[in-house]
């Protein structure tokens, strides 16, 4: 009896042995630092302003040299969650950092960790994750709960709710960002304002507040605009508006059937193929066909071309087409913008009426090739909208 105990005895304590020794082989290698720099924290910070230059692979080499270091160290899972889910790899980037809030310890590394994990379902929104704002959404909670003026976390669920279309709560929680005044200042003032101009055009479609979020409108974007937003087509009906644009006296039926068509061989899978062909068939200057029917769709539009479209959407609705001359041979109050350029007219027609403003108060320039955002293209629209049906 005594000699079954000590076999029992001696069986627990190897099986003891045999699993500290397991246990050993299999915990991750720590290496020895080999400098005073060389530490986790000096290269999670390396690391994050390499993410944010967008050198993934680098940022992700200071990452793991932290992980080499302190295998717990929670702010290394962070970074490299964030490197996976920019490199397309967004489930693996939610277990890294599942991980770093597990191997979170003091308040700041929990609030980072979430904060973390609201950043990877913003990005989870563009690959179409179904529960994203969510589930950002609770992480924001956990991240406030510990910490309530974590201005990282009211931050990036203000981006959050932006890219949800909820302008009004995300404009509140950038408004609580620029109120603590602790970090993220400059971005939260930057997107707290261009919800403000949002908000002020007032879109009232959902592709309007879609396409407002755009940093450059194409063409495709602003035939959207003209028939969503400004409905063009029901105001150029309500105005007799008539096609002046030149038909063939031989073949007056082939001509127009070609244009109805075929008027643009490069839009058929475009998702915004139906407003284009709108468009189109008003025949706006500016947003024709090419010569080589196509469209070119994604194109981006600049100040002037805006410019031209408005000037010719307002001589077809008015009739009048002095509009077209009014301002040849005046100078030019723009240092930018030479008076006997083909669209100096139009811009003189736009800025005039309160339409289109200059791109740079302090200097006085109109920027005439420079880009259109989706939220100032609204803008413009309300203001061309209150001129032509005032």
């Amino acid at each position: 009896m005594i000699k079954t105990k000590s076999k029992a005895i001696v069986v627990i304590l190897t099986g003891v042995w045999l699993a500290a020794i397991f246990s050993q082989g299999c915990a991750p290698k720590v290496r020895a630092p080999e400098s005073l720099l060389d530490t986790p924290e000096h290269h999670v910070q390396s690391g994050m302003k390499l993410l944010k230059l967008g050198k993934y692979d680098d940022a992700m080499r200071e990452f793991e040299l932290a992980k080499g270091l302190d295998p717990k160290f929670s702010g290394a899972y962070v970074g490299s969650g964030l490197v996976l889910a920019h490199k397309g790899e967004f489930q693996e980037g939610i277990e890294d950092m599942d991980k770093a809030v597990d191997l979170a310890e003091t308040k700041e590394e929990k609030v980072d960790a979430n904060v973390g994990l609201i950043r990877l379902y913003l990005m989870g929104k563009k690959l179409a994750h179904k529960k994203w704002l969510k589930k950002a959404k609770g992480a924001y909670e956990e991240a406030i709960d510990i910490l309530p003026e974590a201005s990282a976390a009211h931050y990036y669920m203000g981006e959050c709710y932006k890219e949800a279309l909820d302008f009004e709560n995300a404009s509140q929680l950038l408004k609580v960002v620029l109120d603590i005044n602790d970090g993220f200042v400059v971005e939260a003032n930057d997107a707290w304002k261009l919800i403000q101009r949002i908000q002020r055009a007032a879109p009232g479609t959902m592709i309007g507040k879609k396409i407002a979020l755009v940093d450059q409108i194409t063409r495709a974007d602003i035939a959207a605009l003209f028939i969503q937003e400004l409905k063009i087509d029901e105001i150029f009906a309500i105005k007799k508006v008539f096609d002046t644009r030149f038909k063939s006296p031989e073949k007056p039926f082939v001509t127009e059937q070609l244009a109805k068509t075929s008027p643009a061989l490069d839009i058929a899978d475009h998702v915004l193929r139906t407003d284009v062909e709108a468009v189109m068939e008003l025949g706006i200057k500016g947003l024709e066909p090419y010569p080589d029917h196509t469209f070119k769709p994604d194109e981006k539009i600049a100040r002037a071309e805006y410019a031209m479209m408005i000037e010719d959407i307002l001589i077809k609705v008015t009739g009048d087409q002095e509009i077209a001359t009014r301002f040849i041979g005046s100078p030019s109050p723009f240092p930018d913008l030479r008076s006997d350029l083909p669209y100096y007219n139009a811009v003189m027609v736009s800025t005039t009426r309160g339409i289109m403003e200059t791109k740079d108060m302090t200097t006085g320039e109109f920027d005439p090739m420079g880009s259109v955002s989706g939220a100032d293209a609204l803008l413009i629209i309300r203001k061309l909208g209150a001129a032509i049906n005032p």
